[in-house]
């Protein structure tokens, strides 16, 4: 006859098994096999791991806590599906806490560390001549995610890594635009070498305008997705929704050509590529 498990020791295991598969449901999440505002099925997730139900419930109170999911009373749980302005506000917390990374890889990086991220470069250059967005997408969180882990603030890659997760619900619908890739992947060819230089003004402002850069692409590519939308099937409540973004946009410094025109000062942000 088995003895019976001490309560702390099952505990234990379920709480093993529980993170196990919220990592997973993550990992499909954030490698886009759920789209934003998908459903999400309890029993159907139990099954495909070959887990009880209970794991996945307590990894779905897990992923709402991250801000990967959301639940709606009598009606299950969704995959977020994060609002533009969600978006903007934490594209400009990245590009405060980016351009510390940058400043602290330029004074303390090591040559292997330089020779890794410009490895990382290397296999997003290759995924753009393969025109492969999926690939690139998670290389590109890799290469972020390590000059983060480079710069050693412990809580500084806690609070980076959770904006990140919740901001690539929404950043994978950039890179599906294949003409965006190689932008990008020059970008960071670009931050490797201002920080390989040993600059930590260049390096800091090569971060910093490398997420400004990516917020106002969001921005204008989601305007394209609305006005997409509203050039498809007539009547429906879309017609009021650009407002919101249009508001945005025009608040963000060198998207709008008026507001540079009334705003000069703001203009140096923009134009150089």
């Amino acid at each position: 006859m088995n003895a019976a498990l001490h309560p702390t020791i099952a505990q234990l295991q379920n709480s093993s098994l529980t993170t196990v598969v919220q990592q997973e449901i993550e990992r499909a999440i954030l490698a886009g096999e759920y789209e934003p505002g998908s459903k999400l099925i309890e029993a159907t997730l139990a099954e495909k791991m070959g887990v009880s139900r209970g794991p996945v419930r307590e990894a779905f109170r897990m992923l709402e806590e991250a801000g990967l999911v959301r639940t709606e009373k009598n009606r299950g749980v969704f995959v977020r599906d994060i609002p533009i302005d969600e978006a903007v506000e934490i594209f400009d917390l990245r590009a405060a806490m980016d351009e510390l990374v940058g400043r602290r890889l330029a004074e303390n990086i090591t040559a292997a560390e330089v020779k890794e991220l410009k490895a990382l470069v290397d296999s997003m250059e290759k995924a753009v001549k393969a025109e492969d967005p999926h690939a690139y997408h998670l290389l590109n969180l890799t290469f972020h995610d390590r000059m983060v882990e480079m710069a050693g603030n412990r809580k500084l890659t806690e609070i980076y890594r959770k904006l990140i997760k919740e901001l690539s619900l929404f950043r994978r619908l950039n890179l599906a635009d294949g003409w965006l890739m190689p932008v990008s992947a020059n970008e960071h060819r670009l931050i490797v070498k201002a920080i390989a230089s040993g600059d930590a003004d260049a390096a800091g402002r090569a971060m910093f305008q490398h997420v400004i850069e990516s917020k106002e692409r969001t921005i204008e590519n989601d305007l394209r997705r609305q006005a997409g939308q509203q050039a498809g099937p007539a009547g429906g409540g879309a017609a009021a929704k650009p407002a919101k973004p249009v508001r945005l946009v025009s608040s963000t410094a060198g998207v709008s050509k008026d507001k540079d025109k009334e705003k000069t000062k703001e203009g140096p942000s923009r134009g150089k590529r």
